[in-house]
């Protein structure tokens, strides 16, 4: 049974910093692409960051410059480093998995349970 474990969300003023993490257990997903996705009170869930098994990064313009993800295959974990926060960065974080060669809207295998992330102005 395959888990994503998310920690790290917390409540921070603007301007400031959060690292998330996920860890993986279960299995290995060190071959799959990994993402970060956020869901805002009355808005739909989306896509934030993903980084692929050999590295690559994508990130959604409102957040590029100011997060950065990573990968540590070794832990089975994935970061999302957030700084510079917004107050329009509020949401609960969720991770997220898929295999390689699909796109986030045709498929995900995992979810991870959440994370809150308040950003105060």
């Amino acid at each position: 049974q395959v888990q994503l474990v998310e920690s790290g969300g917390g409540l921070v003023q603007a301007g400031g910093s959060l690292r998330l993490s996920c860890a993986t257990s279960g299995s290995t997903l060190s071959t799959y692409t990994m993402g970060w996705f956020r869901q805002a009170p009355g808005k739909q869930r989306e896509l934030v960051a993903s980084i692929h098994s050999g590295g690559s990064a994508f990130y959604t313009d409102s957040v590029k410059g100011r997060f950065t993800i990573s990968r540590d295959n070794a832990k089975n974990t994935v970061y999302l480093q957030m700084n510079t926060l917004e107050p329009e960065d509020t949401a609960i974080y969720y991770c997220a998995a898929r295999r390689a060669g699909y796109r986030w809207s045709d498929r995900v295998d995992y979810w991870g349970q959440g994370t809150q992330v308040t950003v105060s102005s």
